[in-house]
Parts: C-alpha cells; structure tokens; sequence
C-alpha cells in the first residue's frame, strides 16, 4: 500500500499487537504508534481501544479495516498486471505443497500459470506440511502452500484459500445410515486419518481439542499418507475416514461415498502460501497473485 500509515494500520489491526506489527515492518514500536496516532487524527475517531497488554478493534477500526483489505487487494492487483506489461517473465521458480493442496488444487493453477507464462520453469515438491516448511528453511524451494497452523517464526504465512475437513464413508456403508452421527460416536466407529505431521491431521485435532475431546480417544485404526490411500482404504473397509472435501467432492457427485456429517463438529482451515520471512522474489510474488486472482475469480 502507498500510505505507510495505513500499512502500519493493517500490521496492528491484523496482529492485535504493537510490538509484532514493529518487526514486521522493521520500524520502532514508538513509530508504530506515531502513524496509528496520525490516522486517528486523521479520521477524528479512535481505532483501537487499549486495555491493560491487550488491544482490540473499535467499530471504526473493523470499517477501516475491511477498506484496508480492499485497498491492499487492489495494488497487488496494480503491481501484478503492471508487471506481466513490463516484463517477459523467465526463470526457475520451486515451489512446494502439501500433499491436499499438491494434488487437488494446485494442479490447475500451475497448468494456466504455464500458459500464460511458458517460459518460466516450474517445479513443486509434494509432501506433509512439516516436511515443506523444512525445505524451505533449508532454501531447497522458494515458495510453499501449506495446511495447518503457522509453526516457524522464521517463515511468513499469508492466506491463499479456505477449505473443509468432512468425514465420509462409501456409500454402501453401514455406518450412520441417515448421515449423521453424534460426537461420541467417533470412540466407536473405525476411523482412518493422514499420518503426524500433516496438516490435515493437525487441524482435524485442533477442531476435536476445541470440543474437548482429545484425539486418543477416536477408534483409529490406522494413520495413512495420502488422501488417496484413505480413500482407497474406505472402498475396502467398512469404516469412515477425514479428508478436505477438495479431494472428494467429485466422486461424492458420483455417488461413490457420501458425507457423514459429526453432530456439532466443523472442521475448517486455510491454506497458505509460505516464504522465508522478507519480501519474495518477483517470481514467486508474481505466482501467489496469479494464483489468488484464479481463485477468486472462480
């Protein structure tokens, strides 16, 4: 964004904190509070109410926000298609993704960003989410899409898409006939899940955590390493198995499984383009705005 003050607003607004908004920005927290200061006045109205060590949002500030997101939004837009008309775009960029978001969602993106773009040589590294983060701390790939929370200070995460966790069975299955089950249920029936370390089994006890149940707890029968493997295994298998419904939806059109749906359970997460922390290359910059206009132009 041009004005540095409203960049220093969306820092705060969307860390809920002086001191992280400072070091992402590598000025002092004193500046920090100067801009937001200076917008204040500005406005004529107060942004963020200042109790104790916590902030949090006035009403003025949740508007300002929202216009901040759009503004932002825009001039990425501005920089993305100012740079396809400056530059004939060339090089290497290696990319990775988790395994959901390696197999369902970025194939489409890599082959129209290729048609746009074919001489630029493209690369992906597709594994669990931990493993990503690894490469990339470790300069093997520059640019990652992850599942799951934000684990590495040393990494900067920014929001790509939403998706669902569902719970599905195939369809001649005896388990939860009319579609819905209870919670506890889940002690009971056989489940399979992805394996430690993937981000999907990381949310899925996340969404548990927050209900107060704890993973233990679940019937599981075993962990495996790809969707695609649950999948296979619920064919085989009377039992019901956790995957994004990126990765389902098709065959669940096709009537070969169905969604069971867990009584007050909801399993949601984003996905995330991930780089080391600093400002990425042009490249992958160019991608992830590539990328975030396909989808939301969908």
């Amino acid at each position: 964004m041009l004005d540095f003050r409203l960049k220093t607003f969306y820092k705060v607004a969307t860390q809920l904190s002086f001191t992280k908004a400072a070091e992402e920005l590598f000025i002092s927290q004193p500046a920090v509070t100067k801009n937001i200061k200076e917008l204040e006045n500005v406005f004529g109205l107060r942004l963020f109410e200042r109790k104790a060590n916590k902030i949090t949002l006035t009403h003025a500030g949740q508007i300002l926000l929202g216009y901040a997101e759009e503004i932002k939004s825009l001039y990425q837009q501005i920089e993305f298609d100012f740079s396809v008309l400056k530059n004939k775009f060339s090089g290497i960029l290696q990319l990775g993704a988790s395994t959901t978001v390696g197999q369902y969602i970025l194939p489409s993106v890599l082959a129209n960003f290729y048609k746009s773009f074919p001489e630029v040589k493209l690369s992906l590294l597709n594994s669990n989410t931990s493993r990503i983060e690894k490469a990339l701390l470790e300069k093997k790939i520059e640019l990652g899409i992850v599942e799951g929370k934000k684990h590495n200070k040393q990494l900067k995460y920014s929001s790509f898409i939403k998706d669902e966790i569902v719970a599905i069975v195939r369809t001649k299955s005896t388990i939860a006939i009319n579609g819905e089950i209870k919670l506890h249920d889940l002690t009971q029936i056989p489940v399979v899940c992805r394996e430690r370390g993937s981000g999907s089994l990381e949310v899925l006890e996340d969404a548990l955590t927050k209900k107060k149940f704890d993973i233990s707890t679940l019937n599981i029968l075993m962990h495996l390493g790809s969707t695609e493997s649950i999948k296979a295994f619920l064919l085989n298998y009377d039992c019901l198995g956790f995957v994004s419904i990126a990765s389902v939806s098709k065959e669940v059109l096709q009537g070969e499984y169905r969604i069971v749906e867990v009584k007050g359970l909801e399993i949601t997460r984003e996905f995330s383009f991930v780089h080391l922390q600093g400002k990425p290359s042009g490249l992958a910059e160019s991608f992830m705005q590539f990328a975030l206009r396909g989808y939301n132009q969908k």
